[in-house]
């Protein structure tokens, strides 16, 4: 049945996720629309999502900045939601993630990840609630996690000019939204276990990587 409502594309960044994919796609809300992003699968992901129904865009250049962007600019509904790609997260939170943003009650919605056991190594948590403590303190706004569920308007979005193309993209959103004057809050959603392995926070090297960037966003604002 479909379920009444504005259209919201998800942005799903995509990098060798074959396994998570149709559950991912399979939980979604009828009427959010997946746009997968491949950032260079080699195990099929994009014959996967398209004979799933999703739209498959094709982006070359490696970085959650790059994909996530792309994804973005392929969008064509009001509102765009942003979401893991690894079935760490579901579609019924991407519902109550995006609905005080369609009710216009606030302008970038995120969803603050509650982990189960296992699904967050302290080394990324750590360093996720040391660069929100920052951010707080710079901005004067409650948020506690910068994690990658989030829903606003692409128009908005658009508007930013987000320039980053690596880890730093998510910061770099809130920081720009903050400082343009953007209502913006959280929300808790479920965290699980990833299906398959991380790329990024999952691996020591790539949470160094992730902190260096918003590091970097953070001086550079």
């Amino acid at each position: 049945m479909t379920e009444k409502g504005p259209g919201i594309d998800v942005v799903l960044p995509c990098l060798n996720e074959a396994a998570a994919l149709p559950r991912v796609l399979a939980g979604l809300p009828a009427n959010f629309r997946p746009i997968v992003v491949d950032n260079g699968s080699t195990d099929g992901s994009a014959a996967i999502a398209r004979a799933l129904g999703a739209t498959v865009v094709f982006e070359p250049r490696t970085g959650f900045g790059w994909a996530a962007h792309a994804g973005l600019l392929a969008a064509t509904s009001d509102y765009v939601a942003f979401c893991d790609c690894d079935g760490s997260m579901g579609g019924e939170d991407l519902r109550r993630v995006a609905a005080p943003v369609l009710a216009g009650r606030t302008d970038l919605m995120l969803g603050r990840r509650r982990p189960a056991r296992g699904s967050w190594p302290f080394h990324a948590r750590l360093a996720n609630a040391v660069l929100a403590r920052r951010l707080r303190r710079r901005l004067d706004i409650s948020i506690h996690d910068l994690g990658p569920m989030r829903v606003a308007s692409r128009q908005r979005l658009l508007d930013l000019d987000l320039q980053d193309r690596r880890s730093g993209y998510p910061l770099e959103m809130v920081l720009k939204a903050a400082r343009a004057g953007w209502r913006i809050e959280e929300i808790p959603v479920a965290y699980r276990p990833r299906t398959g392995r991380s790329k990024v926070t999952g691996t020591v090297r790539g949470t160094i990587t992730a902190v260096i960037d918003m590091s970097r966003q953070l001086r550079s604002r």
